[in-house]
């Protein structure tokens, strides 16, 4: 069955280039209205200009879709609203938000400036947040929307001089886990891609032939089915190369330690059995922590 997004609106945050835009060139040719919002400044978020978002437009039209472009940064909660707004009124609903609009600030934790974190944070977090929250009654009202957010395998598994970018996109996981939760009912959708590609995020590190196998146009597939109307909801997929894994948070079996005073001493010696790995599980909600937890307890309590 084709992936198919006609009748469907989507705002892309971030498309003047790289991922972005692949993300809003393959959007409109299968269908979807796109707005293609990005503020044109540079990689770690100095400047700005509309001209970036506006050749993407014109590359949409010329293809025969429809597209507009929109300039908002997206620390600018108002000028996210209005950008939210310029598409409803110009095509009666928004159903798809791809949150991808990022910098860099990368140093190594020790050298880092404590604005530089704040900064990638405010942008990929807080971007993500304003976003989300501009688009939510509406997709709340029409029961119907699709989010993805734009994680990496730098706030999954670490990278070095990245903490600021780290904690940001893994944030966004948490977010994702949330708002997957809530929108449930009305039919509303979120997930987390983790890409593997070659952008001007990445072009300084990587050798050409490694750039060439990395081309953003491999983790576009992935963006896809996370939106699509079959998309699946609380989903991490990491992709890149022609290659796609999911991520997954889990939650070991664990080991009951008690509450005396040698607790410390006796995780001490339980704690290879509280990491094990065999039987772990996904949690379909942060409760799940505590009710395994008050489970294990009771079947002691009642020994």
């Amino acid at each position: 069955m084709g992936v198919d997004f006609k009748g469907r609106v989507a705002i892309v945050t971030g498309a003047g280039g790289g991922l972005g835009r692949q993300h809003a060139l393959a959007l409109a040719a299968r269908g979807a209205k796109v707005v293609v919002n990005d503020l044109g400044g540079a990689r770690d978020g100095s400047g700005g200009s509309l001209s970036a978002a506006e050749a993407v437009v014109a590359e949409i039209r010329a293809a025969g879709g429809e597209a507009m472009a929109n300039g908002a940064s997206v620390t600018d909660f108002e000028a996210v609203q209005a950008m939210v707004k310029q598409a409803v009124d110009a095509w009666g609903r928004v159903d798809i938000l791809v949150n991808n609009a990022g910098i860099l600030r990368d140093k190594s934790f020790a050298k880092m400036e404590v604005a530089d974190f704040r900064l990638v944070v405010d942008v990929h977090l807080m971007g993500a947040v304003h976003c989300c929250k501009a688009v939510w009654p509406y997709m709340n009202e029409q029961k119907y929307g699709r989010i993805l957010m734009t994680t990496s395998s730098s706030g999954l598994y670490g990278n070095f001089g990245q903490s600021n970018y780290g904690a940001a996109k893994l944030a966004l996981v948490g977010l994702m886990q949330t708002l997957s939760i809530e929108g449930a009912k009305n039919n509303i959708r979120v997930n987390s891609l983790a890409p593997t590609a070659a952008t001007r995020m990445t072009e300084d590190l990587m050798p050409p032939a490694v750039l060439e196998a990395l081309k953003p146009e491999a983790v576009v597939p992935a963006m896809l089915v996370l939106v699509a109307e079959d998309a699946p909801t609380r989903t991490t997929l990491c992709a890149g190369a022609g290659s796609v894994e999911a991520a997954h948070i889990t939650l070991t079996q664990g080991t009951w330690i008690g509450l005396d005073a040698q607790s410390p001493e006796r995780l001490v010696a339980q704690l290879s059995e509280a990491l094990d790995r065999n039987g772990e599980a996904v949690p379909q909600s942060g409760a799940a922590q505590g009710a395994q937890e008050v489970s294990r307890a009771s079947a002691r309590l009642a020994r």
